[in-house]
């Protein structure tokens, strides 16, 4: 896909990773930019520099996600490209058991991880299919084919989401709908917290706007996986050829680690 006079929709736009995708967007020449999150102001004001649209969005809402997209198919005529980027991180609770995490946290992070992008497949297919074609980007993590410790909330809704992404894929590529998943390491954004990313930070701390670029080559090459820390590929072959290896690799990474509220 060349983004270029293209209609794009980008969740969690107002910070972060999302951020840096609308001003790479933007460069691009793209026709039509809506940026929804949570926070409205932010999402004004990146709108205002931008020259797009902001919308007030918690992603968790179908009903939301369901008029967003009607208002915009109404504006521009339709969406060429629809980016699930909001995105959560909790560590585990305090025991740091893989259970130690309260239900609502598990709710949370399965409501923003996987039913948002569920829910704005379901808004955006009737109109993608009917036209033959049209562009979803899932922001998932390297969590999603790997894991990270301290994270069970986090990495396990986001294998889900690779999971859905997988069904979407083989379910309506024959309808002209492609799908690419962002699966980054470490990215220098709030969720990090100002740390070195711990496990995720290995391999460096990309910036947004490294990411971003990353973004724009794997839509060019509509590849599934876009991996800005090409590390990642290497990881996940290891993970399939040998997984036995591999969990006790992750055990023995998880026990040089201290999560960041342990004294």
């Amino acid at each position: 896909m060349e983004l270029r006079d293209k209609v794009v929709v980008v969740t969690g736009g107002a910070s972060g990773i999302g951020t840096g995708l609308c001003r790479r967007f933007s460069e691009e020449g793209v026709r039509g930019l809506v940026i929804a999150d949570l926070n409205a102001d932010a999402a004004a004001d990146l709108a205002a520099e931008l020259g797009g649209n902001s919308v007030a969005l918690d992603v968790r809402d179908e009903a939301a996600i369901a008029a967003m997209v009607a208002d915009t198919e109404a504006e521009f005529g339709q969406i060429d490209l629809f980016c699930s980027n909001a995105g959560i991180l909790n560590l585990d609770g305090d025991e740091y058991w893989a259970t130690s995490s309260d239900n609502d946290v598990w709710q949370r992070n399965w409501e923003i991880h996987v039913m948002a992008h569920i829910y704005a497949a379901r808004a955006c297919l009737p109109g993608m299919i009917k036209r033959g074609e049209g562009y979803f980007l899932h922001t998932v993590s390297a969590a999603g084919l790997l894991t990270q410790p301290y994270t069970a909330a986090y990495a396990t809704t986001k294998h889900a989401a690779i999971g859905f992404a997988e069904s979407l894929a083989i379910t309506h590529g024959d309808d002209g709908v492609k799908v690419s998943c962002l699966c980054p390491q470490a990215v220098d954004t709030a969720m990090l917290g100002g740390t070195d990313g711990g496990a995720a930070g290995l391999d460096g701390v990309l910036s947004p706007a490294q990411v971003a670029d990353a973004v724009v080559q794997g839509l060019r090459e509509e590849a599934f996986l876009i991996l800005p820390h090409e590390q990642v590929a290497q990881y996940h072959l290891n993970k399939a050829q040998n997984y036995d290896r591999w969990i006790g690799g992750m055990r023995k990474l998880r026990r040089s680690m201290r999560p960041p509220t342990l004294p």
